[in-house]
């Protein structure tokens, strides 16, 4: 008999230890790594990053208050108790392109080898935490590669090594890390709306000599998005690439978490079906426009106040906001873009007209065709 499983199998997002991207550097003085880690992030500003590291404080008073001081500029100081576990961080570490990690006193699951020949003994101990070394930086041209790291890595002296002032050429190597984990992005057409003002379903539409969601499918994928149709539980489509509602009675919020439920690795470009108006050119905007560092890429009408979310590309770290929002009691995808991140694209109102109603329909097909 099988193992009894307890719990939904959900898929797991690809996180290292603490976050979904993160370095440990280790191998010398935490001064020499929190000084590195400032001066590379100034040449990394176009990402959110953070720094993990462990205070050297020897008396740390318990506060049974826990205090948030927010400064008008959007500093925060915090002084709260938090223990250490993966869950904790990676929840809060959610937002970040990249975590630097002091590996002085915590294993990342990448790590950059500082060499300090003050430091060997601190290097041994260490030795087993090297298991994915992406680059070496040498304190001084007389550093040298103890003999047990090549025992332990007989291809350590292949790595990419740097001097320590070189920290534009660091830089450049990490951002390469960060774009390496930028997710791909899937494509997910809503059709799972119950179009009540319609009347009919809105994915069926015909504009364009096929069911509008047809045509939509086919946009995306000639933009080389691969793409999944967003449906109900009782809706019998007869399509491979279907994500069925896992979050019921949510409308498009709930398709977008059912996607990521899917898939938490992927950005989703989430298209309503009822848009007729929005063309090839839009979706090479959204796509060339994109900021993954950003919650989300999304549409605006340049006449309107608020973002579009079913013209939008939301981001893996999106997934964890909605959830949030969700816990609140909030389930409206367009409060979540309001109030985070996000790269706003302007076009033109026209291009991104619904159709609801039946006398909409009518007006829209006479404009299409003529």
């Amino acid at each position: 008999m099988g193992k009894h499983q307890k719990h939904a199998k959900l898929k797991l997002r690809n996180n290292d230890n603490f976050a979904p991207n993160e370095i440990a550097i280790l191998g010398t003085k935490c001064n020499i790594i929190s000084d590195l880690v400032k001066s590379v992030s100034e040449n990394l500003t176009d990402y959110k990053l953070a720094y993990f590291d462990a205070s050297h404080s020897k008396e740390i008073q318990k506060n049974n208050l826990e205090i948030f001081t927010f400064h008008s500029s959007g500093n925060l100081n915090a002084n709260s108790n938090v223990d250490v576990n993966k869950f904790n961080q990676r929840s809060q570490f959610s937002q970040f392109d990249f975590v630097f990690i002091n590996g002085n006193h915590f294993q990342g699951a990448k790590q950059i080898l500082v060499l300090d020949n003050d430091k060997e003994a601190s290097v041994l101990k260490r030795l087993q935490q090297l298991i994915n070394i992406q680059f070496i930086i040498k304190l001084d041209k007389e550093s040298k590669f103890f003999d047990f790291l090549e025992e332990h890595n007989p291809q350590i002296k292949n790595l990419h090594c740097y001097h320590i002032s070189e920290t534009h050429k660091i830089s450049k190597h990490i951002e390469n890390l960060i774009k390496e984990k930028i997710a791909p992005v899937t494509g997910l057409v809503l059709a799972g709306g119950k179009s009540v003002r319609m009347g009919t379903d809105k994915g069926k539409l015909d504009f364009f000599g096929k069911s509008q969601r047809e045509v939509v499918i086919e946009m995306l994928q000639k933009n080389n998005v691969k793409t999944y149709l967003s449906v109900r539980e009782d809706q019998k489509v007869k399509i491979e690439n279907k994500i069925t509602d896992k979050f019921i009675g949510l409308g498009p919020f709930g398709a977008i978490c059912s996607a990521f439920q899917k898939n938490p690795d992927s950005a989703w470009l989430v298209l309503a079906t009822d848009l007729p108006f929005v063309n090839d050119e839009v979706i090479q905007l959204l796509l060339k426009n994109r900021n993954p560092s950003k919650v989300a890429t999304t549409i605006k009408g340049k006449g309107k106040q608020f973002p579009e979310p079913l013209i939008t590309i939301w981001e893996p770290k999106s997934y964890t906001l909605l959830l949030n929002y969700l816990a609140q009691g909030y389930s409206c995808p367009r409060k979540v873009l309001i109030n985070s991140e996000v790269e706003i694209i302007e076009i033109d109102d026209n291009l991104i007209r619904n159709i609801n109603t039946p006398e909409e329909f009518k007006s829209a097909y006479k404009e299409i065709n003529g």
